[in-house]
């Protein structure tokens, strides 16, 4: 399996650079993923293709201002940060632009010296483990210093953090945001939830495993890096409850669904636990858990693509990806919605 199998072209007027005024208003597409017919809708009909009893699954992470631009105290060069992965004592595992010039003991100062960091532990692909020291609040630092991380494709500048966020967004901690959320509006949550359907909170604080682009030829040899989840037991045994009930689970976004799977595969049920997943879908995989999943446009040759052909075949997600293409639906973070079910 190639991943340039996994490849298209998309006209780059078609990638959505700022989120729509109402977070419903997208457009929907919906696709059987077993037969491949398909439907158009707005996200605001997603009621439509529901039934009471549906457990909408959700990633309640919350996107931290990741993006940290420093100073290097030995040469007063300028090195950007993001944050991935809070290891332990403020430490943090972290991306660097032009890592080359971070080896262990190498000081970057932020903010006029409020927050430092020291490299305490040098990694393969950019990667670098800080140790950071301030006064104050480490988060509140951050919100004062760091940006919202968004991906290079999008160009233009947010003016709202709050629209890289899920209405529901709850545990700091991810470097990206699980975009198929960003659709929901808590007036449209509620709206679900008076039609009998549950919305069931698990966390998955995103980071270099959801990003990170495919850099081998061979699909199989890529490796995930792992992401933090957590499910609690109350979530766990709603969840696990419904599935034995043979009630749909429906995951919002990879994320929600990669955490799901996980968990299945190591317990063989839903449990309540924290972890890490490095689970690396692509078409073969067995879904143990998930029945149906709303998600994005996602970029060619990524794993997430990888993971939606899995999800339903190859085949029908390229047709579903050229008629969206012909229909000039929105792509990626802040772009059109996807709902791969059973019509």
């Amino acid at each position: 399996m190639q991943t340039k199998d996994f490849s298209y072209d998309l006209p780059k007027h078609l990638i959505a650079q700022t989120p729509l005024v109402n977070r419903t208003a997208s457009k929907l597409m919906v696709v059987d993923k077993s037969t491949g017919a398909i439907k158009h809708a707005a996200f605001n009909q997603l009621h439509h293709y529901l039934v009471p009893n549906d457990v909408i699954v959700i990633n309640d992470t919350q996107v931290i201002p990741a993006r940290l631009i420093g100073i290097k105290k030995e040469t007063h060069a300028t090195i950007e940060v993001l944050l991935l992965k809070s290891l332990d004592d403020d430490v943090w595992e972290c991306l660097v632009r032009k890592a080359k010039k971070i080896s262990l003991g190498t000081k970057i100062v932020f903010g006029n010296g409020i927050l430092q960091a020291e490299c305490v532990g040098v990694k393969a692909e950019g990667i670098r483990d800080f140790k950071f020291t301030y006064n104050g609040i480490f988060y509140e630092l951050l919100d004062q210093l760091g940006d919202m991380p968004l991906p290079p494709y999008i160009t233009e500048k947010l003016t709202e953090k709050n629209r890289y966020q899920t209405v529901y967004s709850k545990h700091k901690g991810s470097a990206a945001a699980p975009t198929a959320g960003l659709h929901f509006t808590k007036a449209y949550l509620n709206q679900l939830k008076a039609m009998g359907i549950q919305i069931v909170p698990i966390t998955l604080h995103v980071g270099l495993g959801t990003f990170r682009p495919v850099s081998v030829t061979d699909v199989t040899a890529h490796k995930m890096h792992e992401e933090y989840y957590s499910i609690s037991d109350v979530s766990a045994k709603i969840i696990d409850d419904a599935k034995r009930n043979q009630q749909r689970i429906i995951a919002v976004g990879t994320t929600s669904l990669r955490t799901l799977e996980t968990v299945a595969l190591k317990h063989g049920k839903i449990i309540g636990e924290t972890g890490y997943s490095e689970l690396f879908i692509y078409p073969g995989f067995s879904f143990k858990v998930v029945d149906a999943l709303i998600t994005n446009f996602h970029l060619p040759e990524s794993t997430l693509l990888m993971l939606v052909s899995a999800f339903s075949s190859q085949a029908i997600i390229k047709q579903a990806y050229t008629q969206a293409i012909n229909n000039s639906y929105r792509f990626f973070s802040f772009g059109d919605a996807m709902f791969l079910t059973k019509l």
